[in-house]
C-alpha cells in the first residue's frame, strides 16, 4: 500500500457565524499512525465528523482514499471503522452479538481474530449491554473496529474508559494494523499513548493546526530540563542565551535549555568540573502545554 488515506486542505467549518475549523491542512499516510491532539472545544471532533461525511465543510475539501468525504461517504465508510469516546449500544443485545452485527455488516467475518479480541480485552460477550460498564462498551467498539477488514481507523479517544492493562491492548491492536499497512487517525488525551504509537502528529487549537510533525521534529521546538552537580560552583550561566528557570536544590543546579544552545551550555559548565550531569528530552506533553499555557482552556 502506498498513498494517503485521507488529506484534509483548507478546511473551515462555519456554525452560523462561529468558525470551529478555521482552515486546516492534514495528511495521513497509509501504514502511519497520525495523532490528532487539542483540548475540548478545539475541533478534534468537528474534524472527525467531516471525514465520517457527517458534517459537510463550508469551505475547502476533505478526501479519505481520494474521494470526497461527503459526496462518497458510503463508499468510504465501507474501507474505514470508527470508535467514539462514549459508545452507546442496543441494551437489549449482548455485547457478542453487537460485534457480530457490525463485521457482519461488511461481508467479511473472521471469528478466530472476533474471538482472539474478546480474550485480549477480557470481555464476557454474553452479557446484555445495558449491563456494561463504560469501559466495556469501548471494548466492544474496539473489537468490533479491530476484527473488521479496513483500511483506514479513525479512533476519537478510544480508550476513555479502560484501565491501563486494557490501553496496553488497545496499543498493541494499533500497531498491529499499522504493521499490515493500515492508516490510523487517532485523537487522544493521553500522552504517553500518543508518543508510543504515533508516527506523526498535529495539534489544534481553537480551530486551527498550530504544529504538525513527527515526534522528533516537534521536540526540536521545546527545551531540554537539565540537573548538574559540579565539582565549582557555575559562573555565567544565568547570562547565556537559550537558558531559563534556573533553580538550586542541595547540590543539584536546575534548568530548561533550548536545543540549539545545548551544546555550548554542556561546553561552559564543563569548566566548572560536571560531577554528575541528567538531561531530559522534552515530553509531547510539555509542546501541547506550550501551546495552550497563554490563554488556552485544557
Amino acid at each position: 500500500m502506498s498513498g494517503l488515506s485521507l488529506e484534509v486542505n483548507g478546511v473551515v467549518k462555519r456554525f452560523g457565524k462561529f468558525a470551529a475549523l478555521k482552515g486546516i491542512d492534514l495528511q495521513v499516510k497509509e501504514g502511519e499512525v497520525f495523532a490528532y491532539i487539542g483540548p475540548n472545544g478545539a475541533g478534534k471532533s468537528t474534524t472527525i465528523r467531516i471525514l465520517l461525511g457527517i458534517l459537510q465543510a463550508s469551505e475547502g475539501t476533505a478526501k479519505v482514499f481520494g474521494k470526497d468525504a461527503w459526496r462518497d461517504s458510503v463508499e468510504i465508510h465501507k474501507r474505514i471503522a470508527y470508535v467514539p469516546g462514549d459508545v452507546s449500544l442496543w441494551p437489549n443485545l449482548t455485547g457478542g452479538e453487537v460485534i457480530d452485527l457490525f463485521t457482519g455488516l461488511r461481508g467479511k467475518h473472521d471469528k478466530a481474530r472476533r474471538d482472539k479480541l474478546v480474550e485480549a480485552f477480557g470481555l464476557d460477550p454474553t452479557k446484555k449491554c445495558r449491563t456494561y460498564s463504560k469501559g466495556n462498551r469501548q471494548k466492544v467498539a474496539l473489537i468490533a473496529a479491530f476484527a473488521s477488514d479496513v483500511d483506514l481507523y479513525i479512533l476519537d479517544e478510544p480508550t476513555s474508559g479502560l484501565d491501563p492493562l486494557m490501553e496496553q491492548v488497545f496499543q498493541e491492536c494499533v500497531l498491529e494494523e499499522k504493521a499490515k499497512g493500515k492508516g490510523v487517525f487517532l485523537s487522544s488525551h493521553i500522552m504517553s499513548e500518543v508518543e508510543r504509537l504515533c508516527d506523526r502528529v498535529g495539534i489544534i487549537r481553537e480551530g486551527e493546526v498550530v504544529e504538525t510533525g513527527t515526534l522528533e521534529e516537534l521536540r526540536h521546538l521545546t527545551r531540554y530540563t537539565m540537573k548538574v552537580i559540579t565539582s565549582r560552583g557555575v559562573e555565567g550561566l544565568d547570562r547565556m542565551p537559550g537558558v531559563f528557570d534556573i533553580t538550586k536544590t542541595g547540590e543539584s543546579l536546575n534548568f530548561s535549555v533550548d536545543t540549539a544552545q545545548m551544546g555550548e551550555v554542556i561546553a561552559h559548565i564543563g569548566g566548572f568540573g560536571i560531577v554528575k550531569l541528567e538531561s531530559a528530552p522534552p515530553t509531547l506533553e510539555d509542546l501541547f502545554m506550550k501551546h495552550y499555557k497563554n490563554g488556552g482552556v485544557l
